[in-house]
């Protein structure tokens, strides 16, 4: 197999790995983060038309692995940084709006039109009050979003304008950041979401092992089902059996054609219905038509 080359200057043939962060999210791992953020974007984009009485939409745009120096450096400033309490992970998460946007929706719930040219500048109490009460409604959708992984809830603890004094982690702290195309009227933004990364992965482990569990539980119920079809429609060999007649052997050795042999059973005792030596039901004998027959009964019914 031939090994990594760098011929092209563009291409050099191989990948950066980095030790002190291994990528751990695989594609089981991924799949299960985009359909939770998916429904998210969808209830956020319910929520914010509600609320602003505006055209909005949120769409779910990427998700990957940062460290929270990585994270906070890709932010602006100003921003709009609202630093979260999570439950029932440890860690705070982080939720990002630019604001203009911050702005326009603070302006659509005092009634104004969301014009452009929003000020960029910090927030006044008010504005920071309105601000909680529309994001924190839209952070109480992650619990329905992430029912399948975990029961997440979020409140805000405090909002940041400037993301260096934030300080919600350590520089070297994983976290899964998710990034949303926001628009409200007029404005848009790329809003991310950022999530602990130990918990949200140990949380995403557990989930695809339930979700393991619960396909081999089904595989098995489909096979055990499929047997027993199967094995309905065997065919096997049943005979009934009257009950054991002494006989002497000079008798046994002189049997010849039309001779009579009298049986020791007993009428009134039902024959034994077998199938492999192994005797599964009982039944009187009678006739349908030409045809002998047997009519199965409870063994101590008498015939």
């Amino acid at each position: 197999m031939a090994g990594p080359t760098s011929g092209d200057a563009g291409d050099p043939g191989y990948r950066v790995y980095d030790f002190r962060r291994p990528t751990r999210l695989s594609r089981e791992h991924v799949r299960v983060l985009e359909m939770a953020l998916d429904t998210l974007s969808r209830q956020w984009t319910t929520l914010l038309t509600t609320q602003l009485r505006s055209v909005c939409s949120v769409t779910f745009a990427s998700v990957e692995q940062l460290t929270y120096d990585e994270y906070v450096s890709s932010l602006s400033t100003p921003t709009s940084l609202f630093v979260l309490e999570l439950d029932p992970i440890s860690g705070s998460g982080m939720l990002d709006v630019s604001v203009p946007v911050a702005m326009t929706v603070v302006d659509h719930l005092l009634g104004g039109p969301g014009r452009d040219g929003q000020p960029e500048r910090t927030f006044t109490e008010i504005e920071s009050m309105l601000l909680h009460s529309v994001f924190e409604r839209a952070l109480a959708e992650l619990g329905y979003a992430f029912e399948g992984v975990l029961p997440l809830a979020a409140t805000i603890s405090r909002t940041e304008t400037s993301p260096q004094f934030a300080q919600a982690a350590s520089p070297s702290d994983g976290f899964l950041v998710a990034g949303f195309e926001l628009v409200v009227g007029s404005q848009s933004c790329l809003t991310t979401l950022a999530l602990p990364f130990g918990d949200m992965f140990a949380a995403l482990e557990r989930s695809l092992q339930g979700t393991s569990s619960s396909r081999e539980r089904a595989d098995r119920e489909a096979a055990r089902q499929l047997v027993t079809a199967r094995l309905a429609e065997a065919a096997v060999d049943v005979a009934v059996v009257v009950g054991p007649t002494p006989v002497r052997m000079a008798d046994v050795v002189n049997l010849r054609p039309g001779d009579v042999v009298r049986l020791g059973h007993p009428i009134s005792e039902p024959l034994a219905v077998t199938s492999a030596g192994m005797t599964f039901a009982h039944a009187v004998p009678g006739s349908e038509g030409t045809r002998m027959a047997c009519l199965i009964v409870h063994s101590s019914e008498e015939s």
